[in-house]
């Protein structure tokens, strides 16, 4: 992983700083190690289409010094979306806007990769009635009411969503984004084929692992043969799912050596599921931090494969992404909700704010019964307000009062807005 990568890099003679650059194995080279994470920015059209809001936004996320922004995910089908809100790219329709999204996201020197997905049966009944999944399994349980039962992918389906990521794949790097992730965790369909519980076929695609995974090669040979070796691919991967039977550490580590193997740029190391949040998955928390996601498997996968890792989740101080990048756990720091309510957090630190910290607000309504309910939709909507103000040209807002947040996400998206949704914590 980091001392193997490094050993190509200029890096050899010394640790890694957030301030270097990295070389991927394609040959592109991203000019610090500080990744903005995928969140769900809720700014594409009724139609799905990608707007100016977001190309403000990422013009500002750019210019704030963040080596990579990975987008939000952009669904390969404009007929199953994930959340209200989401873009999807399936043809050239709306290439004058992506590429104006590609020119703001690369000023300042900046990587803009777009994460490219396919929710699968996590598509709520509010926004499509018709979802798809490896298996006709649901969600039951407090969730059922949410979702539609999904109806199993035949063959030629999943062939031809394959086909639907790589040409994602094209029209993107064609519009001008410098790479591509794939989105296979989360809950989300390259993670429904992934899990045992959501995978009970008994075709190619599912029983032993190697088969569960064959969806998830697909697609990366798929890209790999439109986009050619020189552009880079990642993967976004559960550690785990967190859930008995479900998708394990071991699975990960196996996943993600196959992926190595055959090429991948890099792997962005997360976890958990709507039903499974983060901080409900890690078992290896670094006690002095308390909240550094994924850092146990991270350095459970030192030394495997040699290709870049990002690990996202929990940074929010200076000093903890720097030695994390250190020990080699790590070669990329992923930052999410840091860089909403600092979007220039990367200039701050890499100008010699060597001890820079960003506080994220409790997110709240002054109805506690209101709290209780909503819960983490509460955190969401205010985080998806505050990327609306600042593609606005306003201040992300000083008080963590979600009540404005919440009522503008109900206009916005209507009740489709409050089905679960997964909560990413502190990333």
């Amino acid at each position: 992983m980091s001392s193997n990568h490094a050993s190509a890099d200029i890096l050899a003679t010394r640790q890694a700083t957030l301030a270097d650059p990295l070389t991927l194995p394609s040959g592109a080279v991203i000019k610090n190690r500080i990744l903005k994470g995928a969140m769900n920015e809720a700014l594409g059209d009724r139609g799905a289409h990608p707007t100016e809001p977001l190309v403000n936004l990422y013009r500002h996320w750019a210019s704030g010094g963040t080596g990579l922004l990975l987008t939000g995910n952009v669904m390969v089908d404009p007929r199953q979306l994930g959340e209200p809100g989401n873009v999807a790219v399936e043809d050239e329709t709306d290439m004058d806007m992506l590429r104006q999204w590609a020119q703001a996201g690369t000023e300042n020197g900046a990587a803009l990769w777009m994460q490219i997905n396919h929710p699968g049966k996590q598509s709520p009944r509010t926004i499509n009635q018709h979802p798809v999944a490896p298996s006709a399994i649901g969600f039951g349980g407090k969730y059922e009411r949410f979702f539609s039962m999904p109806r199993e992918l035949s063959r030629g389906e999943i062939e031809a969503i394959v086909g639907r990521f790589a040409r994602t794949a094209v029209i993107a790097r064609d519009a001008g984004f410098t790479g591509v992730e794939i989105h296979g965790a989360h809950g989300y369909l390259v993670n429904q084929f992934l899990s045992p519980l959501d995978n009970h076929r008994t075709d190619e695609y599912g029983g032993s692992l190697e088969n569960r995974m064959r969806f998830l090669t697909q697609i990366y040979r798929a890209m790999r043969d439109a986009l050619g070796d020189d552009f880079p691919i990642g993967l976004k991967l559960n550690s785990s799912d967190g859930v008995e039977g479900g998708f394990s550490e071991q699975d990960a580590l196996s996943v993600i050596e196959t992926m190595a193997a055959m090429g991948l740029d890099l792997v962005e190391i997360s976890g958990g599921t709507y039903t499974k949040p983060p901080v409900d998955v890690v078992d290896g928390v670094d006690p002095r931090r308390g909240t550094i996601f994924f850092l146990d498997f991270a350095r459970r996968l030192q030394g495997r494969v040699d290709i870049p890792v990002a690990l996202t989740g929990g940074f929010l101080a200076a000093p903890d992404m720097e030695e994390v990048l250190a020990s080699g756990a790590a070669d990329m720091i992923g930052i999410g909700r840091g860089l909403v309510v600092s979007p220039d957090l990367p200039n701050k630190i890499l100008d010699g704010g060597s001890h820079e910290t960003v506080s994220l607000p409790r997110v709240t309504t002054p109805v506690s019964a209101v709290d209780r309910a909503l819960g983490s939709i509460l955190v969401i909507s205010w985080y998806e307000h505050q990327m609306c103000r600042l593609a606005e040209g306003k201040q992300v807002a000083s008080s963590g009062d979600a009540t404005v947040a919440l009522m503008s996400t109900l206009r916005s998206h209507g009740l489709g807005a409050l089905a679960p949704r997964r909560n990413s914590g502190r990333k």
